[in-house]
């Protein structure tokens, strides 16, 4: 619970709307009450006369001649000199023989002239129910407008949150899961604290004031209340905590469920390629299943309580009428209030079991979702961070360590690059290659050692200032829903000649402007419109219209064919002596005109230097370097084969 209001204070412009809503609510409850009210006005018909002759709080309605006598004659006569109802009323008012309910509707109909006004009869209703109304509406739309605005606003800070998280944080959480909690939690959080409004500040102010209007008009008959309690509140008790377990487990099932749907549609090629569709579908249906079953127990218990209220409360309003009309001899006009506003107080008691199982699904997707909102970032700006600024003129790793979870990737890595150089990192599968540079971005940080921008420890750079200074090319195209223009530019404000200049560069800018729309043609999700090549090369563009000093190729011409290598090469040697290139590749031919080669034979080992000096220093370089232009060779020899 406390994490649920924690949600809701979290941003203070949603303080406001609580408030309007509290307000609202509180507003309808009293027009509820009000309308209530005037049924029995309007049901009130005057005195009867057993009432009218018996003796002052007399239980025995009979009523002999005497009394007529004695009463009789003290009635008020009208202008004919007949008893009305209106006189009998006045006389029962001067002898204090109504009680405090019974003088309110004697004012009301008295100062209002109900009998003789129909018009004010019809307005008096009309502005009970537009009363209502009003309220009713404001509740209402208070309501989801809170409701919206705390779900975006949670969005909003889950999504910048996570933005701020370290890489090691998405390895550790599956993106199922995270989709689950940014979309999910943040709409149920956002229900549940209005269904929590209800519950704890609604409710409550309905039980107290219509228990005390209650009592007002008969104690004895308002003890039946304290009856009912404890057979209302037990059940619900024992039922709450079951809800919860089975919430938790539920939603933990929908998270994997999430993932399960998201791994086999992003695998679809792959699925029906090797022609196993049933074994997709088995395996979803297998978490399908699952998470029906337990959401059957959900329903299960949440149908449960009604019931059960239900059958109490029934009990409780006939104890009531039984009471009020044979035992205290209320008139019906009394009972007609007392009856509904004892529905309006059973009614939040009856709704509660059900709003409170909506409650701890919202405590349940508060948990979840600050689970992740109170995780820490693992890499930060230390207080003396400076912006970096200028050219980068030299980058060192200093004896760097590296260790992943119980495994060391990198020890005592060592060595430097200045500007207007490339180095090659090579290397097998798995042997730290991409951490070279993931380090370098401070993705992550180093286990020991250092890395140097200008001997300056990049843990003292500020991170967004370094990335500034850093361009980089994931093996792994990373494109968005916008056009080809807003992919490139990503989120900066190049020109579009800027634009196509980097487009030539990297061999984009043919394939661009055959597409429908040239620059402005939409990309579709993860570019599944475009190639694997197509999609590569418009990732080139975006690090080359950065115009960085510090540019990281991770893979990035894996997808491309060898004509379209040769030039996006030729293009890169031609950036100058203002660039650091870092190139991690496992084709040779990427690499072959890198200033420098860091090869990795495996965490410990490793040697830098230009190929003619690794070719010497390294066997496993040379027998590499060897077997590739070994094959190019053969395939150059080769004569073309023709088919007719």
């Amino acid at each position: 619970m406390r994490l649920l209001v924690k949600a809701a204070i979290r941003q203070k412009k949603s303080l406001a709307l609580m408030f309007i809503t509290s307000l609202s609510l509180i507003g309808l409850t009293v027009a509820s009450q009000l309308e209530i009210i005037s049924f029995g006005v309007i049901a009130n018909k005057g005195v009867d006369f057993f009432q009218l002759f018996s003796p002052a709080g007399a239980k025995d309605l009979g009523v002999d001649q005497s009394q007529i006598d004695v009463i009789f004659p003290e009635i008020g006569k009208n202008s004919q000199g007949e008893v009305t109802p209106e006189t009998a009323e006045e006389y029962m008012h001067k002898n204090s023989r109504l009680n405090a309910l019974q003088k309110a509707i004697y004012f009301i109909k008295k100062n209002y002239l109900f009998g003789k006004s129909f018009s004010f009869f019809i307005l008096f209703l009309l502005c009970v129910a537009l009363f209502k109304s009003i309220f009713l509406f404001i509740s209402r739309y208070a309501t989801q407008k809170m409701s919206i605005k705390i779900s975006r606003d949670l969005r909003n800070e889950y999504f910048e949150h996570i933005q701020k998280l370290s890489l090691s944080f998405y390895h550790e959480y599956k993106i199922g899961s995270l989709s689950s909690r940014v979309a999910g939690d943040a709409h149920q959080i956002a229900k549940s604290l209005y269904t929590m409004m209800e519950n704890y500040i609604h409710a409550p102010f309905t039980l107290i004031s219509t228990f005390l209007v209650c009592i007002f008009m008969s104690w004895q008959l308002s003890l039946i209340v304290f009856v009912a309690l404890p057979l209302i509140f037990v059940p619900i008790t024992l039922i709450n905590r079951k809800v919860k377990k089975i919430t938790r487990q539920l939603q933990g099932k929908q998270e994997s469920f999430s993932t399960v749907l998201i791994d086999f549609l992003s695998g679809i090629q792959t699925i029906k390629v090797f022609a196993m569709e049933a074994f997709a579908v088995k395996k979803y249906k297998e978490h399908n299943e699952a998470m029906a079953k337990l959401e059957m127990k959900t329903a299960k218990y949440d149908l449960l309580t009604r019931p059960l209220l239900h059958m109490v409360t029934t009990l409780c309003l006939s104890m009531v009428l039984i009471g009020g009309l044979y035992v205290f001899n209320m008139q019906l006009a009394e009972l007609i209030i007392f009856v509904g506003l004892l529905y309006q107080f059973y009614e939040p008691v009856k709704k509660f079991a059900e709003k409170n199982v909506e409650i701890q699904k919202g405590v349940v997707a508060a948990e979840r979702l600050y689970q992740v909102l109170d995780i820490m970032p693992k890499i930060t700006d230390s207080k003396d961070a400076h912006v970096l600024k200028g050219s980068c003129n030299t980058i060192a790793f200093n004896n760097v360590s590296f260790r992943y979870k119980e495994r060391w990737v990198l020890e005592g890595l060592s060595f430097s690059v200045s500007k207007g150089e490339s180095i090659a990192v090579l290397g097998s599968t798995g042997v730290g290659k991409s951490t070279v540079a993931s380090l370098l971005t401070r993705l992550y940080d180093t286990s020991s050692g250092s890395i140097t921008i200008d001997k300056k420890d990049i843990r003292d750079i500020k991170q967004a200032s370094l990335r500034e200074h850093i361009a980089f090319v994931s093996q792994k195209p990373f494109l968005f829903l916008d056009t080809v223009a807003a992919n490139i530019a990503f989120g900066r404000p190049f020109s579009r000649s800027e634009i196509i200049e980097a487009a030539k560069k990297a061999q984009a800018h043919d394939f661009i402007m055959n597409l429908p729309q040239g620059y402005d043609t939409p990309v579709d999700e993860t570019g599944k419109n475009l190639s694997g090549g197509q999609q590569q090369r418009l990732s080139i563009a975006r690090a080359l219209v950065k115009k960085a000093p510090i540019l990281i190729l991770d893979e990035a011409t894996s997808s491309l064919d060898s004509i379209s290598e040769g030039k996006i090469k030729e293009a890169l040697m031609n950036l100058g002596d203002h660039v650091i290139q870092f190139i991690i590749a496992h084709r040779l031919s990427t690499v072959e005109h890198a200033s420098k080669i860091l090869f990795l034979e495996d965490s410990k080992t490793y040697f830098i230097g230009t190929k003619d000096e690794l070719m010497q220093k390294s066997p496993q370089f040379k027998k590499m370097w060897l077997a590739h232009f070994k094959d190019k060779d053969k395939d150059k020899d080769k004569e073309p084969e023709y088919t007719v």
